[in-house]
């Protein structure tokens, strides 16, 4: 899990880089918080360096992370921490 942080150059190395690298380590799901958008991303199904699902919800939607961790997160209490 990883959550963005609010250096210049976050879009890249937080939603593009760390994903690319964690799937490229076979690393099954991957939670990004994306504090700027006010999302949950889940990255699943890596392949060849990159992930082949991505689902993004807003903050407040129950997310599912498929196996082999399958939970459902309640993130309603996320929105109390966006801007």
């Amino acid at each position: 899990m990883e959550v963005t942080s609010w250096d210049a150059d976050a879009a890249r190395r937080d939603r593009v880089d760390k994903p690319d690298g964690y799937a490229a380590a076979g690393i099954p799901v991957y939670l990004l918080i994306d504090r700027e958008s006010c999302s949950v991303v889940v990255f699943n199904q890596p392949e060849n360096g990159s992930y082949q699902h991505e689902e993004k919800l807003p903050f407040g939607a129950p997310v599912h992370l498929p196996a082999p961790v399958d939970i459902t997160l309640d993130t309603e209490p996320l929105k109390e921490l966006a801007d």
